[in-house]
């Protein structure tokens, strides 16, 4: 099955100024809400790739970025080695905020140098990324006792990709994940954030389960300033569509979430798929929480 490439914006990323900076921390690891990892760590602040529906553009209220998002990022200088010894059966996540791969971690390396430090460690390491730089370390991937590579693919029509963000082009992200997977590196396809009536959940599926180990699925929430920038977006390009984001959206109408939930769960299960869920994420993260304060 051919990728669409028409439209693919060879340019973008170099179009825009980012502002680069380096900045000294205490810690690199962060412990984590999130509902699956016990820590976080975000070897970046701010991430070029300028994914429209980011939601961790939140990140410039803390700290006091005035450039948009996309425009700036902070590279972590960390003189503190990362104890090993605490992360013992716990899960790390690389990354939460930002993209350990984007196309700075080429020139600062950090990324690479946070996993010459866990390789040794008996963690859970799972790496998400949009970008196909990660197999510049598959040497040290392939060293790690527990690790999975994750890759963020939302759809196999290239214009949309390079409407949304200025990561790797669909068919590179692929690529990668096939390549990681025949060197023996647990891979998932992390299908996020789906888009209703616009993200083709089966034909993502169908194209790639030769080479993935697992999906995870995550819907599209909007929320904030970039809210409106996507309900435009779909106003003006998807049209047919305007009125069901509406009421999705604006409403609060959650029958498209659970009829797709309902939809995935029986193909997956049907075709002996793993996956995981993450459609109701607030409500995941609520029940962590309430998990360790009864603890």
């Amino acid at each position: 099955m051919p990728l669409k490439t028409a439209g693919f914006k060879t340019d973008t990323k170099d179009s825009v100024s980012v502002i680069q900076k380096e900045i000294i921390v205490k810690d690199l690891l962060t412990k984590s809400n999130l509902p699956a990892t016990d820590y976080v760590i975000n070897p970046y602040v701010g991430c070029p790739h300028a994914c429209k529906y980011c939601y961790a553009s939140f990140m410039k209220r803390f700290t006091g970025h005035m450039e948009d998002w996309g425009a700036f990022i902070d590279i972590k200088r960390c003189s503190r080695k990362i104890d090993i010894n605490k992360l013992a059966g716990k899960t790390v996540f690389l990354s939460s905020v930002t993209d350990c791969y984007n196309r700075y971690e080429e020139k600062y390396r950090c990324t690479r140098t946070i996993l010459e430090q866990l390789v040794h460690s008996d963690a859970y390491v799972s790496i998400s990324t949009k970008s196909d730089l990660i197999l510049r370390d598959i040497d040290l991937l392939k060293k790690f006792r527990h690790l999975t590579a994750a890759m963020s693919v939302n759809t196999l029509d290239e214009t949309f990709r390079s409407d949304m963000d200025n990561a790797s082009p669909v068919e590179d992200r692929l690529r990668a994940l096939k390549i990681l997977h025949e060197n023996g590196i647990p891979t998932v396809l992390f299908m996020s954030p789906i888009f209703p009536y616009i993200t083709d959940c089966r034909k993502i599926l169908e194209y790639s389960h030769g080479f993935i180990d697992e999906y995870w699925f995550e819907n599209l929430n909007l929320r904030g300033s970039y809210k409106p920038v996507i309900l435009e977006y779909v106003r003006s390009h998807y049209p047919q569509y305007a009125e069901l984001y509406r009421r999705i959206y604006g409403e609060g109408d959650d029958f498209y979430w659970n009829a797709l939930a309902q939809k995935l769960s029986q193909y997956c299960r049907t075709h002996g798929i793993k996956y995981k869920n993450y459609f109701h994420h607030s409500a995941l993260v609520q029940k962590k929480h309430d998990h360790v304060k009864n603890q």
